[in-house]
């Protein structure tokens, strides 16, 4: 019955072709919506449109439309330009983007669900919206989030040529921290030994081991390394990275003298595993010291603290001081590039 359609579609005018389209009830217009958009099957090139009773959602390939799913020829206009959560807001929302998730940031629920509904009306590549609910909290760096629009919070995000899928409601993430990783990843030679103290998922350490000798991964949140080892595989690197789950302090004996270059990406608590840095050091060593502090002084802690921690086994020279991103009001987060000699 289907193939007596599908190519039978006529142009009616120069703004509106009768297409394929999915018919469906306005109260099953989102949900059906997202599953067309996750199966690659949403034809963007035109407008939904609805007559009243119901809405007209066109499809790229028929043929691979649920049989579950009503499809008929409708009239439905061209879209002239891709439509923006702009376009249907009239004005900007602030929100990120981690793979086919958009991050909100917001106290207020109504104007969250508002953006929510903009952005699914929007044609971004979006399945669900989540707010933050809490801060990040415990010993594995996980938050509280809200789901307002779509169920699942596992998703594939692309970060300079690497791919790395996780749980934001499980681990620790942030798509903010993209042009910092890419930083530091590109300092790292070949013949380096890299250890990321608090790895995460993989963002500093798979592109470590593709970049370096030999890389070591890790992190106290099982799901992390989980989702690590899989990333690993997805971006070949398995050869060349070791993972960990557990506190790097308990590791650190085992990999004394070793990294010729470390990562401490754990602001706020960083200090507590300088002793354990100083311990991994080789002779030669930079350490990536990342920290949160009031903009009326934004440096001299984390400058101090690594000094105190290496001296007198060595010599200590900052290399860079740099601010990657404001975190609240009057504080930033803040990095500082250690030379240990």
């Amino acid at each position: 019955m289907k193939s007596a359609i599908f190519y039978s579609l006529q142009l009616n005018s120069y703004l509106q072709m009768s297409v394929l389209c999915v018919r469906v009830v306005p109260t099953a217009g989102e949900s059906t919506r997202q599953w067309l958009a996750e199966a690659d099957l949403l034809d963007r090139e035109y407008q939904i449109t609805d007559d009243g009773e119901y809405l007209y959602i066109p499809v790229t390939n028929p043929a691979l439309v649920d049989d579950s799913y009503t499809l008929v020829e409708h009239a439905a206009p061209k879209r002239e330009t891709p439509t923006r959560p702009k376009d249907v807001l009239s004005y900007e929302p602030t929100y990120e983007r981690l793979g086919d998730i958009a991050i909100l940031d917001t106290e207020d629920t109504s104007r969250a669900e508002e953006i929510a509904d903009a952005i699914m009306t929007s044609d971004l590549q979006i399945s669900t919206v989540i707010n933050r609910a809490s801060k990040i909290k415990g010993a594995q760096r996980v938050r509280d989030w809200d789901v307002i629009r779509g169920a699942d919070t596992e998703t594939t995000h692309s970060e300079y040529g690497y791919t790395y899928t996780l749980d934001i409601a499980k681990v620790y993430f942030s798509p903010r921290l993209a042009t910092e990783r890419h930083r530091v990843v590109t300092q790292i030679d070949e013949d380096e030994n890299v250890i990321d103290m608090f790895a995460g998922v993989g963002p500093f350490a798979i592109p470590a081991a593709d970049r370096g000798n030999s890389a070591v991964a890790c992190d106290i949140n099982p799901t992390a390394i989980s989702y690590l080892d899989a990333n690993a595989e997805e971006n070949h690197v398995t050869n060349s990275i070791s993972s960990l789950c557990d506190d790097v302090r308990k590791i650190q004996n085992a990999y004394a003298g070793w990294a010729d270059r470390l990562i401490m990406n754990l602001p706020h608590t960083a200090d507590e595993f300088l002793d354990a840095a100083v311990t991994m050091a080789a002779e030669e060593c930079i350490i990536h010291y990342y920290d949160i502090q009031s903009d009326t002084d934004r440096y001299t802690p984390a400058i101090r603290a690594v000094r105190d921690a290496a001296t007198p086994l060595y010599d200590v020279q900052i290399d860079t001081r740099r601010t990657v991103r404001s975190y609240a009001p009057h504080e930033s987060n803040v990095v500082i590039d250690a030379h240990l000699r």
